[in-house]
């Protein structure tokens, strides 16, 4: 059996670090478009501070060897000489501090420009992903993973990059100055600094390995968060008594996250000082080495001073590339997760058409299947009907029937696995998503509560028209909701939810005006699906509005999803779904008179109100 050897392991494992790296130059990109003057300013400060610690190294030799001299000829030249070196020394501190403060501004500015850029690249991104996404876990964990220090790991991966340059030039001119004692002392520096790169290098890996496969811990706590401080579940967390629970549950997990995290921070600790005494042992003993020199005579005590600072930083210089280098390494592991979820490739919308090529056709749905990814089960299986333009069409059946599924093909959030949908004779997939939406109000039964104004709330069925004051109060009319509207302190201004100041909280009824009369701002729509749309109303208000609805929508397609019969008899047509199959469809009196599953559902529930 072969087996590979340890050098090529140990080959492929250099290989894989080494292609890591690829994200430097990208980070750098990143930066660059964020903002050209900024990064141009970083990387002259950093050239400066790069080359100015030699510089103040060899003047302050050059300090002490004339004030040795100036204390034994005693001539005021010499003395002038000495003051004037420290004078030079003293303007070229000023300007490698000014340096340094202007990096760590560049890097201020920069850190908050390249987080939005990054958080906006994110959000882009994900407003082209599909709904399969959004409820895929594994995916949610990737755009998590992207998500976390995604804003801040770019400029870490350039800072690194630049200071792994300042640091170089540093490295080659204290070297420069180094050589001239001994190439051996130079090789030392160098070399003592290895281990403790290895060691840290490896350590980077090992947590981000941990920060990788523990995503989905991290989200369940971000969501037992939710559970614990936020509005919506608070009721009901609080009526449960349900706090100490999830608080419980949240703190196990941090335990068993924070055990993780200080097994591996205790072993890096240790290593990380064990190791470190490797280049403090170097140190010392190149310290004696040069003392032996001067006192032998072979050096002055200008260049003893100058060769012990410039070993000593030399040192640092060269351990503080290595770190920087397992620094971009650890930088680009992140960057790896930001660069995955961005380069996610995404399905591109195929369809052109703007009209169809049997106008007035209305809806067809033909031998329509689909499952949801992961499942076995199918949510709809073989759907046939056809809705003409005008007519109102109900669906009916229990909670798991398809029914939601039904409108989610409707609207493109899906795609049917077989079958087809058709719209004025053309398949879904060929239209303009975008002109096919436009064509489409829809009021979900999980529709959104916007912490927004109420003309806001409104205006969100359709982006174009956000801000037409006379739009809402048209919608509003249509879903009944202009009456307590105008009852609000500041009409469609008032701001509604309780995240922001002066917001007010709506009832659940007046929640589903909202969200009605947010689906009649389409106005060019000839298609309406209302999923629940009064399952918060009281039966006064759900009269008024189907009267109203039937009446403002004589020439469009509608669809109504409801439990409850006294609405559904009023459409033309009723689709009966289980198990995501069509058992029966007809009229309110032609599905009585069969005696199927409609009728008995009807039985059912009559008989609750005699």
């Amino acid at each position: 059996m072969n087996q590979t050897s340890p050098i090529k392991r140990y080959l492929r494992s250099v290989s894989q670090s080494l292609s890591i790296f690829q994200y430097c130059g990208r980070a750098i990109a990143l930066v660059w478009s964020t903002d050209r003057r900024l990064t141009l300013f970083l990387a002259f400060l950093t050239l400066i501070a790069g080359l100015l610690p030699a510089v103040v190294a060899y003047v302050g030799k050059l300090i002490v060897d004339s004030v040795v001299i100036a204390s034994q000829s005693k001539l005021p030249a010499d003395q002038w000489t000495a003051l004037k070196y420290l004078g030079l020394e003293a303007l070229v501190v000023a300007i490698l501090a000014g340096s340094k403060q202007g990096l760590a501004l560049c890097q201020s500015l920069l850190r908050v420009l390249l987080g939005q850029k990054v958080n906006v690249l994110i959000l882009d991104k994900a407003l082209t992903l599909d709904l399969a996404h959004f409820e895929d876990s594994e995916f949610y964990d990737k755009m998590t993973r992207a998500r976390r220090e995604a804003s801040s790991r770019p400029l870490s991966l350039v800072g690194r990059t630049f200071g792994l340059v300042q640091d170089s030039l540093t490295l080659i001119t204290y070297g420069g100055l180094l050589i001239h004692f001994s190439v051996w002392a130079v090789l030392v520096l160098m070399v003592a600094a290895v281990p403790a790169f290895v060691a840290e290098t490896r350590f980077a890996g090992e947590a981000f390995r941990l920060f990788r496969w523990r995503t989905p811990e991290s989200r369940e706590q971000n969501y037992l968060e939710f559970l614990i401080a936020n509005e919506a579940p608070a009721m009901e967390v609080k009526l449960y008594q349900l706090g100490q629970t999830l608080l419980d549950r949240y703190n196990t997990i941090f335990n068993r996250l924070y055990s993780e995290d200080r097994n591996l921070t205790i072993r890096r600790g240790i290593w990380s000082y064990l190791l470190s005494l490797v280049s403090t042992a170097a140190f010392y003993l190149a310290y004696i080495w040069i003392v032996v020199e001067t006192i032998v005579g072979a050096i002055t005590l200008g260049e003893l001073t100058m060769y012990l600072v410039v070993f000593r930083q030399g040192q640092n210089a060269f351990a503080s590339i290595l770190s920087a280098i397992g620094g971009m390494y650890e930088d680009s592991l992140y960057l790896s997760n930001l660069y995955e979820f961005l380069e996610q490739e995404i399905p591109q919308p195929q369809g052109y058409a703007d009209r169809g090529t049997s106008p007035g056709d209305g809806l067809r749905f033909e031998n329509v299947s689909f499952q949801y990814p992961g499942s076995e089960q199918l949510a709809l299986n073989h759907v046939s009907f056809h809705l003409k333009p005008g007519e109102k069409l109900a669906i009916v059946g229990e909670n798991g029937s398809g029914k939601t599924t039904l409108i989610k093909l409707l609207t493109r959030l899906y795609t049917p696995n077989s079958g087809r949908i058709l719209l004025d004779g053309l398949d879904l997939q060929l239209w303009n998503l975008e002109i096919l939406q436009q064509r489409i109000g829809v009021i979900f039964q999980n529709f959104m509560q916007y912490q927004f104004k109420v003309g806001e709330n409104v205006g969100v069925g359709d982006v174009k028209y956000l801000e037409d004051h006379d739009r809402w109060i048209e919608a509003a009319e249509k879903g009944n909701a202009l009456p307590f509207i105008e009852q609000m302190p500041e009409g469609f201004e008032t701001r509604l939810g309780r995240w922001f100041k002066s917001g007010r909280e709506l009832s659940g009824g007046q929640w589903q005006k909202i969200a009605l009369s947010r689906a009649f701002m389409r106005t060019r729509a000839d298609i309406l699906v209302l999923d629940e749309p009064t399952s918060a109303m009281d039966a006064e208000s759900e009269v008024q509005i189907f009267d109203r609805f039937r009446e403002m929508t004589s020439n469009q397609m509608a669809i109504l999803i409801s439990h409850r019969f006294s609405t559904v008899r009023m459409a033309d047509r009723i689709l009966v779904l289980s198990m995501g199959k069509v058992l029966e469809q007809g009229s309110h009196e032609d599905l009585v008179k069969a005696e199927g599953r409609y009728a008995h559902l009807f039985a059912l529930q009559a008989a609750g109100y005699q």
